[in-house]
């Protein structure tokens, strides 16, 4: 489950699968951020009760940069800031975004 960071009416989604991962049985799908993954709303309205294509802008779990830094992100909401691996690969999405971390 992570929560929606848009005002469509989505509060938290749920992962289905992530696009170019091909899997493996019984193991779960992981994504970071930049990454387009299939999810369905579990909470929000109940219109958008389907499965749809999603980007994922932010993450708690910490990750390395190349140039060997540490980040992660506190939580997500509404508004805030997006991580610069996302706004390379997705720039409609950079350009919607308040600040570029």
């Amino acid at each position: 489950m992570i929560n929606c960071a848009d005002n469509t009416g989505a509060k938290s989604l749920y992962i289905i699968s992530v696009k170019g991962i091909e899997g493996r049985l019984n193991r779960r799908p992981s994504a970071c951020l930049g990454d387009m993954v299939m999810a369905t709303v579990k909470k929000g309205k109940p219109d958008l009760r389907k499965v749809m294509p999603v980007v994922v802008v932010r993450q708690r779990k910490s990750w390395c940069r190349k140039d060997g830094v540490l980040m992660y992100f506190e939580g997500s909401a509404i508004t805030g800031p997006i991580g610069k691996e996302c706004a390379d690969l997705w720039p409609s999405i950079a350009s919607a975004a308040n600040a570029i971390v």
